[in-house]
């Protein structure tokens, strides 16, 4: 029982440690528009904007300066302790999800509010 909950303690402090880490990454920061139309399917991407809506479930809807697309948010990738709402800015970073019939999405890895 003491290994079960050591481990458990050690797999949980590993996992809050990278969800932390705010150094530099291989995404580009773009925007919604340029991503629509020169965004390549599985590039990794930052959005600056709000998250306007929830359509259903995972979905939301993100909007910046230039437009609005898809994006698809799991539990995991949201900011602890912190609510978002459209009025707050944040820094979505993913992978582009781009499909040749119906619409493209980002799928969220993680959330970082802007100020």
């Amino acid at each position: 029982m003491k290994k079960i909950v050591i481990t458990f303690v050690l797999a949980a402090s590993t996992l809050a440690a990278y969800a932390q880490y705010t150094g530099p990454s291989d995404a580009t920061v773009t925007t919604v528009k340029e991503l629509q139309s020169t965004g390549k399917d599985d590039q990794y991407v930052t959005l600056r904007g709000h998250i306007v809506k929830q359509v259903s479930g995972k979905k939301y809807q993100f909007a910046d300066s230039t437009g609005q697309m898809p994006v698809k948010i799991e539990e995991k990738s949201w900011p602890a302790d912190q609510k978002i709402s459209d009025a707050i800015n944040v820094e979505v970073t993913g992978k582009y999800d781009k499909e040749w019939f119906g619409e493209s999405k980002l799928e969220v890895k993680q959330i970082k509010v802007v100020h």
